[in-house]
């Protein structure tokens, strides 16, 4: 996992190389992409877009995962997801641009807030989860972590797939 973190670090050295569509936020909070899945299931790499000030609460599956800021700056705090009104459990975090996060498992359920730290810039945080995150069950909600919330879903057209590895590849920089 370290050298998956050595290699988030490298792709964030400059934030030019992510196509716009997979840029774009939705006016109305956060939106994801899935910007790769590993034909084997061992990883996947997402995308979280925030519009300026939003927020989104997702509900994180039991896998590791690395988290990095490509661009903006993202408040991520845990919550107490047995709480109805979602009181912070953990201390939050402030994770500007080209920060990396060091890799941790979560427990089942365990419940993070991710908001943009900026009220007039679009920020996108990185995920590289343990796993296909498409095909584990997890969800999003408001900001009141609703448990109700449907399967969180990504923004990918038909006309936008995931890049393929190689794609990922050509754009570190040693």
């Amino acid at each position: 996992m370290l050298i998956g973190r050595d290699l988030m670090a490298r792709l964030f050295t400059t934030d030019d190389w992510l196509p716009t569509v997979f840029a774009v936020p939705n006016p109305a909070g956060g939106q994801q992409f899935q910007i790769y899945r590993d034909g084997l299931d061992r990883f996947s790499v997402v995308s979280t877009i925030l519009s300026g000030g939003a927020c989104v609460t997702i509900s994180q599956p039991s896998v590791w995962e690395i988290a990095g800021v490509l661009r903006g700056a993202v408040n991520r705090q845990q919550l107490d997801a047995s709480s109805t009104n979602s009181a912070q459990a953990g201390v939050s975090r402030l994770l500007q641009a080209c920060a990396v996060e060091a890799a941790r498992s979560s427990a089942s359920g365990e419940v993070f807030e991710l908001r943009n730290a900026l009220d007039d810039q679009t920020s996108i945080i990185f995920h590289v989860y343990g796993g296909d995150i498409g095909r584990i069950s997890r969800r999003s909600g408001a900001s009141g972590g609703s448990g109700d919330a449907p399967p969180l879903g990504y923004a990918n057209s038909d006309n936008d797939p995931p890049y393929d590895i190689f794609s990922i590849q050509n754009e570190i920089r040693d």
